[in-house]
Formats: structure tokens, C-alpha cells, sequence
């Protein structure tokens, strides 16, 4: 799904194409504010990072913020950084992160608890990845003071001008005009380059539209985060007419199919279990208990786990997260936001915050919920000392995906795991291809499950291409995005980091820069050029000594006689981990079960058979001393079912990569089901493939 509002400067108008609203007549706006070399949109922390390389680099910016303060989640309760491998962060990206361990550096900044007890800070490294989020904004104020960065708040986008493939202003809130050569869209919404008639999409792409597997809707692998009691969706328990409880839909979509879901947004929270930095937990005004519905019901099916990830930062405080069934994470709300006006934004964000602020007083208070649950919540309390000018709430909600640019290369999770080979990179990411739930409905058995949870490593570091950053040639040739890159729904999930958000913030201000320096469109920057100044700064773009290489793809299943069902369209129970450590597997790589949770773990490969007859049925398995040797396989066939042991310590002996496990008769009408468990399982357990192969008789 393309959207976007193109606007282009006719005479004296801005005039919206195909849109209805408001055009404002240039003489009857503010004046002009300024011409700028590069005017960035979006205070994030992308935003800071790039207006401050961009002084660096000798030009003029402008830095506008449509809300009132700046830094993004890095200043909004994100202070325990998901950093995946710490050694590809360069650049100002781990200047930030170097900046916050001076800070910590100083005795005077342990006020609650002593540093030698925090155990995140080592005084002997160059980094601290946890903070306060106090810390976070005075060092980007640092940070714009010194690079004499001038900065617009609270001044909302709401025209974009072009001559030809362009942008040549900016319209803004007050009637302001912004003029500039090259322009950055560094928001988390993609406003600008909506605005200027970039290509983007919102929600998840199928898995059949990049080749993924990861992609599109989720409900098999959605096993984190997830139900793990049946629990009634109906306003009255039993009663399907009565309607479902809020969030909750019947049509979740098949497995691999797109949808323009989003994953839930959540608010960061810095809570305290100080007394004296506490401001205690209150009913919101609007408290509205049918929210929390859900939550009592799964606490009284005996889900008696703590909903909320409280990950401490120094000065005894947290950096609060969603976590289990329902939590922080407002799941199937935010649909709507990505593409939202700003008033319809900010309700969002009010609800949000009230459904937040409720929930947080429901874990501490309300009588359904477990006295150990209450106990544990109640001696938290919101920091005294954090966000001080906005009534201790944090300045932005987690918008953890929202617009996302599609130009002419689109990151994939083929580039995630190093599938495809990246000329031109611009930045590094390692982190988990992380997608929250996006949605809650009802399954076949008429109870609630989430879906939409996807936490798959990518194994560690890939590249990042320059093309992603910047738009089609058509559409816009002086702008450049380093947050809503040209990405696809699962890649984001590892991108959507903010040190990485950082480092191609630096990125793409140096290419805007020296687009300018060469009177050039961002597309014809020389990538000889922009990888010198990038490495000059710091900016790391080879594979650490030691990580692992770009991975060897694998078979293609498709290549393959017969019938053959890879890992990525089994069904998992249990939490497997993706693997392509040892070569020789189906696909793009294969399960494991973690040696742990033996008899709780299973996949089942099931295929629908083209005609009833006698098949040779043979598992695949990546072999390692490591390996069980007693792995439990059971063949269910049209008219038996046969349990078998494989030992997959020793090589598959069949081309090195599979085992026979017999011949059986299968009918085309009924599904033909192997599942491999770890039940008793003496070492790690492997699930990677099974094939059908027919049998003339």
C-alpha cells in the first residue's frame, strides 16, 4: 500500500494535489524563517545526531520539533539500549553512548544507590548503554549548544513545496516558511516524506512479497509473549453475542499473509522503588475497568506471572517494558496512528497514557489481582526527578513502527541474515528482528491469543545500504531517511534501534553534505567518497574480527523432489531458536530447542499430499556432538502412527542432510503430519525439514 500528499509550489500557492484541504497563500503566511543547507524535520535523536554532523561538516541547519521537547525515546524512558553486538556502534552513535559514561563517571551523579552496585557500569570500558532519561537530554542539549545548532519547536509540518523532484520549503504551523537545499526526514512517522510524495507503506508485508519468512501475519511462531491459560474474549464469558472485549478481532489473517497491522506502542516508564524519588501509582481520571478486563481474567486462569519487564537504570529507577499477555503494550490501537493528524495523534497518546497509568494502579491495587502480583507492583512509584516539565510522564510514546519508505532496494530479511551482499553500506545492525504483537483475536477453540510476536537473531552483524536511505529518483532527489527506511515490516524490527537510528542519522547527513559540496542529487553522492568521511568519523562498516561470516544460503526446499516442508511453515510449541550455525540445512536455516524444556517443545510439518499412495517419509537435521541422540519423531500417516528415535549426533546419511524414517501410506484427504519433540531429549534437539518422496510400487 503506496501513500502520500503530493504538494507543489503554483504560483504563489501551496497547493495540495487531489486533497481538499487548506491551501495557503505564501503572502499571507509568516516570513520566511531562513534558507538552510540542510533543514532536518524530526527532534528525535536521529535528528540531533545529523544536525550536529552536519556542523561538523561546515553547513547551515535547521532542526524542527514538532512536540516541545527533543531526543525521542532516547530522552523518553528508553534507557536500557538494545544494542545487539556493541562493537558495530560507532560514530556519534557511540559518542552518545561514551558521553553517558562520563556522565556516570562523576560520584555526584549516584544519589540513590552506590555505582559499584549498579552492574551495567564498569569504569574500566568506554561506554554505559543504561541511563537515566534526565541524562539523555542534557547531553543532546550539550550536544546542539556546542554545535550551535538552531532549533524550532513545537512547529508542525503542514506543506511541502517541490520544483521538478525537489523540496524546496517547508510550510509550518505558525505560517512559517522553511527554505533549504537538502532536507532529512529524521521522525518516527515519516511525516516529511509523505508529505513530499515518497513512496511508503504501512503494516506488514506477506512473506511471499521480499522472499521472507518472518513476515505478514504471525500466529504460529507468536509464542513469547503469548496466553499461556485459556482465557474467555467475550464481553460476557461464554456468550459469543455479547461482543468481544476491547481489542479483539475473529479474522486474524492465514500465516504469511500481509495486512496493515502495526505492532502495539507502549510508553517506556521510569519507576522508582526509592520512597523518597516516589510519587505513588493513582487512579487516572477516566479510569475505565473494562480495559483491564483481560488482564484480571488471565490472572484468574492462573497466569500469575509479573506483566511488566522492569529493567533497572542507575539511581534505583527502571526502564519499565511490556511483558507476557498483557502488559504496557496496547495491542490492536494504533492502527490508525501512522498516518494520523496530529490532533488525532495526540488522543492517541492521551488514551495511552491513561490506559498506562491505569494499568500501573490496577497491578498495585484492584482486588482481582493476585496479593503477590499487588505486593510487588505497590512498592514501585513514579521518579520524582524525571521529566520535571511534563508532569513526570515521558515526552514520547513508543512508536515502534509507523510509515516506512519504499524505494528502489528494499531491506529485507534477506540483508538481516547476510543473504545478499551490500556494496554500499552506510551503517551496521545486529539486533533481534523484534516485532511486538499486533493483534489479539479469537482462536479455534474460542479463547484469546496474541499474534504478531516475532524475536529472531539475526546472528549477528549485517550491513546497511545507502540506497535504503534515499527515495526514487522520480519521486524526490534532496531528501534522505535514516528512521523510515526502505525496509520491510520484519528487517524494521532489527533496524528500529536507536543507536542504529543514530549512525544513519550520521550517514545521512554526511551524504546530504556532500551532495552539497558537489551540487549533486543525494543519489549520485560517489560512495568511494561518503565511506571515506564515514570511516573517518568512526563509523564502523566491515564485520568485526571474530563475528559470524555472511551466511551460506541453504537448500531451496523447492528444488527438492516430492513434497517438502521446511521449519519456517511448521508449527512450533514452545520457544525454538533459529539457527544456521552448521551448514547443510533446508531453507535458510533450521530449529533448535535450547536443551532445555525437555517434553514442552514440539514441531509439527504438515502437508497436504498431491495423491493417496506410498511415500518414503525422510526427517533433515544439522548433526553436532552437541546433538541428541535420542530425538523423538512420530509419523502420523492416514492409518497409523509411528513413533521413532533418530540420533542426530551422527550424520544424516542420506547426501549428508537427511534420514529416512520409513515408508508409509498416506491418503490425499486427510493431512500428512510429522512432528519432532524434545521429550527426554539427551542434548539439543534439531528441526529443519521433512520430505515426502512418492514410492512406485
Amino acid at each position: 500500500m503506496f501513500r502520500g500528499l503530493w504538494w507543489t509550489l503554483v504560483g504563489c500557492l501551496w497547493l495540495p494535489v487531489g486533497d481538499v484541504r487548506v491551501a495557503t497563500p505564501l503572502a499571507a503566511a509568516a516570513p520566511p524563517v531562513g534558507r538552510y543547507d540542510v533543514v532536518i524535520y524530526g527532534g528525535t535523536s536521529a535528528g540531533i545526531v545529523a544536525a550536529v554532523q552536519t556542523r561538523r561538516m561546515g553547513h547551515s541547519v535547521l532542526l524542527i520539533e514538532p512536540r516541545a521537547f527533543l531526543g525521542g525515546m532516547s530522552t523518553s524512558g528508553l534507557g536500557w539500549t538494545d544494542t545487539g553486538d556493541k562493537r558495530v556502534i560507532g560514530g556519534l552513535s557511540r559518542e552518545f553512548y561514551q558521553a553517558v559514561k562520563r556522565k556516570y563517571d562523576d560520584p555526584r551523579r549516584w544519589v540513590h544507590e552506590r555505582p559499584e552496585n549498579y552492574r551495567p557500569y564498569r569504569p574500566a570500558e568506554d561506554a554505559l548503554w543504561a541511563f537515566e532519561p534526565h541524562v539523555a537530554t542534557e547531553i543532546f542539549a550539550e550536544w546542539l549548544a556546542e554545535a550551535q545548532v538552531p532549533v524550532l519547536r513545537e512547529r508542525e509540518l503542514k506543506a511541502v513545496s517541490k520544483e521538478g523532484g525537489r523540496i524546496t520549503g517547508l510550510l509550518l504551523s505558525d505560517g512559517g516558511v522553511i527554505t533549504g537545499r537538502r532536507f532529512i526526514d529524521a521522525t518516527y512517522e515519516g511525516d516529511l516524506l509523505a508529505l513530499a510524495g515518497v513512496s511508503f507503506t504501512v503494516g506488514r508485508e506477506s512473506n511471499a512479497a521480499y522472499g521472507e519468512t518472518l513476515n505478514g501475519v504471525q500466529k504460529a511462531r507468536a509464542v513469547s509473549h503469548q496466553f499461556v491459560r485459556p482465557v474467555d474474549p467475550y464481553l460476557v464469558p461464554g456468550n459469543p453475542a455479547s461482543g468481544l472485549l476491547e481489542g479483539i478481532n475473529i479474522q486474524p489473517g492465514e500465516d504469511g499473509q500481509a495486512d496493515q497491522r502495526v505492532q502495539a506502542y507502549n510508553y517506556r516508564l521510569c519507576i522508582t522503588d526509592v520512597p523518597e524519588n516516589q510519587i505513588p501509582f493513582e487512579k487516572p481520571a477516566g479510569y475505565d475497568a473494562a480495559q483491564y478486563e483481560l488482564l484480571l481474567r488471565n490472572f484468574e486462569a492462573g497466569d500469575l506471572r509479573l506483566p511488566l519487564s522492569i529493567i533497572m537504570v542507575p539511581n534505583r529507577k527502571t526502564d519499565v517494558n511490556n511483558n507476557h499477555a498483557v502488559s504496557t503494550d496496547w495491542i490492536g490501537m494504533n492502527y490508525d496512528y501512522p498516518t494520523a493528524h496530529a490532533a488525532d495523534r495526540a488522543e492517541f497518546e492521551r488514551r495511552l497514557k491513561r490506559y498506562t497509568q491505569g494499568l500501573l494502579w490496577t497491578l498495585a491495587c484492584h482486588e482481582r489481582v493476585p496479593a503477590d502480583i499487588r505486593d510487588k507492583v505497590a512498592r514501585w512509584g513514579w521518579a520524582k526527578d524525571e521529566w520535571t516539565d511534563n508532569d513526570h510522564w515521558p515526552y514520547w510514546p513508543y512508536v515502534r513502527e509507523a510509515r516506512r519508505m519504499v524505494s528502489d532496494y528494499v531491506h529485507t530479511e534477506l540483508d538481516c541474515r547476510r543473504l545478499r551482499d551490500c556494496p554500499d553500506p552506510v551503517g551496521m545492525g545486529s539486533y533481534n528482528m523484534d516485532s511486538h504483537n499486533c493483534q489479539r483475536y479469537v482462536d479455534e477453540h474460542g479463547h484469546v491469543r496474541n499474534e504478531g510476536d516475532i524475536q529472531v537473531s539475526p546472528r549477528g552483524p549485517y550491513l546497511i545500504s545507502y540506497r535504503a536511505l534515499v527515495p526514487r529518483r522520480a519521486e524526490c532527489t534532496n531528501l534522505l531517511v535514516p528512521v523510515c527506511v526502505s525496509c520491510s515490516h520484519i528487517a524494521y524490527g532489527s533496524i528500529r534501534m536507536e543507536p542504529v537510528f543514530m549512525i544513519l542519522a550520521q550517514s545521512a547527513a554526511t551524504a546530504a553534505c556532500l551532495s552539497l559540496d558537489g551540487d549533486i542529487d543525494v543519489q549520485d553522492v560517489e560512495y568511494a567518497a561518503l565511506r571515506a568521511r564515514l570511516e573517518a568519523d568512526r563509523q564502523v562498516l566491515v564485520y568485526p574480527a571474530g563475528s559470524v561470516a555472511p551466511a551460506a544460503a541453504g537448500v531451496d526446499p523447492r528444488s527438492l523432489p516430492g513434497v517438502v516442508v521446511d521449519d519456517a511453515a511448521a508449527i512450533k510449541t514452545g520457544e525454538w531458536t533459529e539457527s544456521a550455525s552448521i551448514g547443510g540445512f533446508i531453507g535458510r536455516g533450521y530449529l533448535h530447542d535450547g536443551n532445555e524444556s525437555q517434553g514442552h517443545k514440539r514441531v509439527q510439518f504438515t502437508a497436504m499430499l498431491p495423491q493417496t499412495g506410498l511415500y518414503e517419509v525422510r526427517l533433515s537435521y544439522t548433526a553436532n556432538p552437541n546433538r541428541a541422540t535420542n530425538v523423538a519423531v512420530t509419523v502420523h500417516a492416514a492409518t497409523q502412527e509411528t513413533a521413532l528415535t533418530v540420533n542426530q549426533r551422527t550424520a544424516a546419511p542420506i547426501d549428508g542432510r537427511f534420514v529416512s524414517l520409513g515408508r508409509f501410506q498416506f491418503s490425499a484427504e486427510q493431512p500428512a503430519r510429522v512432528t519432532v519433540s524434545n521429550s527426554g531429549a539427551d542434548g539439543y534437539v534439531i528441526a529443519d525439514a521433512v520430505q515426502f518422496l512418492p514410492v512406485s510400487e
